[in-house]
């Protein structure tokens, strides 16, 4: 048996820009992905903290150094810039989990630079 675990977490980063009219995906800055063991493409969950609202999408990536942070499509309808979200990648693990099983996780301050980090990055093998 196989159980869904949480591997990869940004924390209360900030909504930087939202476009109704982009295809869909959040655009994420490749730093902050590679700090957080995220991959582009990989399927999201994003909670809005303001709202309550959860969404998911896939990463796109976006410039090195920009902090973005950009919700697209429908999505964009669901949050506002300056909104803090949690972006959470996930990995299916066998069961029994391990028990030293921690995700990475970046929290943010208010200009999406990263506060602090917890845990090392995941890697599953098959």
């Amino acid at each position: 048996m196989f159980i869904e675990m949480v591997r990869s977490k940004i924390h209360q980063a900030r909504v930087t820009a939202a476009d109704l009219n982009y295809e869909g995906s959040i655009g994420i800055d490749t730093d902050l992905l590679q700090q957080a063991g995220m991959l582009p493409y990989e399927k999201v969950l994003i909670a809005d903290i303001e709202n309550g609202n959860r969404i998911e999408t896939y990463i796109i990536p976006a410039a090195a150094g920009s902090r973005e942070i950009q919700l697209n499509g429908a999505a964009a309808r669901l949050v506002q810039v300056g909104d803090r979200v949690i972006i959470m990648a996930f990995a299916y693990v066998p069961s029994p989990v391990p028990a030293n099983w921690q995700p990475r996780v970046l929290i943010m301050d208010d200009n999406n630079q990263i506060k602090q980090t917890l845990g090392d990055i995941i890697t599953v093998t098959s």
